[in-house]
């Protein structure tokens, strides 16, 4: 198990989501990070997953 950031902006750069998320590996982050993403309803926005180590797991501009 591993923690990973979530942050999420609006345009004008204000921040909407700062969280740190727990899951089994880096593929299980992605493919979980994005519903996550999806039900939080932040897919459109500027938003980043990045691991423990900062690796860039998902990103959107």
């Amino acid at each position: 198990m591993g923690n990973y950031r979530f942050t999420a902006f609006d345009k004008s750069g204000e921040g909407l989501f700062d969280e740190v998320w727990t899951f089994e590996s880096d593929e299980v982050a992605k493919v979980e990070g994005q519903k996550r993403i999806e039900e939080k309803g932040v897919a459109g926005k500027t938003h980043r997953l990045v691991n423990s180590s900062g690796k860039l797991i998902l990103f959107h501009v």
